[in-house]
């Protein structure tokens, strides 16, 4: 099996600037060398200004530095290069000149190190360091010098020290480049990350809108639906009962449109609308609205009321409130005429029980919805913490159970349990 073909590795980019700035330097250096080594007997031959020596000297320089602007794309030939060039004034121009080559043999160094990781390097810097310890012994070997140990002491010292000085510089340089690198880029995964985590929670936001969306169409329309049905046959039979129910259509009407509204403005950030959070005190006014759509409700309540005093925070008595909602609009649509009981009991072993039950339908199903509604409740009951249970009873009815937990702290950061398997 043949490997992925890998994207090629971006090519350095030439170094005109340093070029330029080692060969300037280096000439520069060779018209003040005379003056600077007058007073010096050691400092060893120095060609005569317009020479052919001091024109060698000219050439070398100027090819040394054209190399530098190079040597961070081939590092482990120019390298070399750089160290063996000098060799040409050993031989032709021997003396104090040679000690300029290091300019551009300094830069150099650095330049690779800064540009190729030292792994790929270690080789070429040896030579180049060898080289260069070989030019400076026969170079003072050539202007005479008659100590041959201290020619070769000073020789790789002069090795050591050319490659040694640039190439920790160049560490140092290329540490503190990568770890800016490293720190650029840890910003941009957390920005990624950040981002993630935004989108996760429009979704999260977007999903609980959705079954808001849901709940209230379902609970609203349902009733409608049901008045609608009633005024087309007390129109004839009944005129004075149909205009009530016409006032009933109407009312629930205008609170599909209120309920609608403050959904809509939460989705607006210039919103100002108010939107009430429903308890298990708002299920005796849900109960009493679904009563005088015609179906007929059982409420069954702990003597002492319902939501104040048991211990539920706000959200699960949202949750409770929206579970009993939609179960409700669930019943008047899958089974009309059927008895219907809503039942809180009082709170025992630290869980609060609601129920909603309704007896077998008295007219013919219309078949089954889309399961959004129990799938919706069964997500509500998971970010509380709660227990939700339904199913069909023997009696040909259907029933839905949560059971809450009391007295306890209610986190919505609660890993999502697997969602109770919707009947078909």
């Amino acid at each position: 099996m043949s490997r992925p073909a890998q994207a090629p590795r971006p090519r350095a980019p030439l170094r005109p600037v340093p070029a330029t700035v080692c060969g300037l330097v280096s000439i520069c250096l060779l018209f003040a060398l005379p003056v600077a080594t007058a007073a010096e007997p050691d400092a060893g031959l120095l060609p005569g200004l317009g020479s052919v020596g001091w024109w060698t000297v000219v050439v070398v320089l100027v090819l040394q530095a054209l190399a530098v602007a190079w040597v961070g794309r081939f590092p482990t030939t120019v390298l070399p290069g750089l160290a063996a060039v000098p060799l040409v004034l050993v031989w032709a121009v021997p003396g104090g000149a040679f000690s300029l080559t290091a300019v551009a043999e300094l830069a150099g160094v650095f330049l690779a190190v800064v540009a190729r990781p030292l792994r790929r390097l270690w080789v070429a810097l040896a030579v180049t360091a060898l080289l260069l310890a070989t030019a400076q012994f026969l170079n003072e070997v050539r202007s005479g010098t008659p100590d041959i140990g201290t020619t070769v002491a000073a020789a790789l010292l002069q090795g050591l020290v050319v490659v040694g000085l640039p190439l920790l510089f160049g560490l140092v340089v290329a540490a503190q480049r990568d770890a800016r690198e490293a720190r650029r880029h840890e910003v941009q995964a957390l920005r990624r990350e950040q981002d993630a985590l935004l989108q996760a929670a429009v979704s999260r936001e977007r999903m609980a809108m959705s079954r808001e969306l849901h709940d209230i169409a379902a609970h609203h329309m349902s009733g409608i639906a049901l008045m609608a049905a009633a005024m087309d046959r007390q129109i004839d039979s009944d005129p004075a009962t149909a205009k009530q129910s016409a006032r009933q259509v109407r009312e629930q009407s205008r609170a599909v449109l209120d309920d609608l509204r403050r959904l809509v403005g939460l989705l607006r950030e210039d919103a100002d609308a108010t939107r009430p959070v429903e308890s298990l005190d708002a299920v005796v006014a849900l109960v009493e609205a679904r009563r005088q759509t015609g179906s007929e409700i059982d409420l069954v309540v702990p003597d002492r009321g319902t939501g104040s005093g048991t211990g539920v925070g706000p959200l699960a008595q949202l949750v409770a409130y929206r579970m009993v909602q939609e179960s409700l609009a669930n019943a008047a649509a899958h089974a009309p005429g059927a008895r219907c009981t809503v039942e809180i009991s009082d709170p025992q072993d630290r869980r609060l029980t609601i129920t909603v039950r309704n007896g077998a339908p008295a007219g013919p199903d219309p078949g089954p919805g889309g399961g959004f509604g129990l799938v919706g409740m069964a997500e509500r009951a998971q970010l509380v913490g709660a227990d939700l249970t339904y199913g069909a009873t023997p009696d040909g009815g259907w029933e839905v159970r949560l059971t809450l937990p009391v007295d306890d702290m209610i986190s919505t950061m609660r890993a999502p349990a697997p969602l109770p398997e919707d009947p078909a």
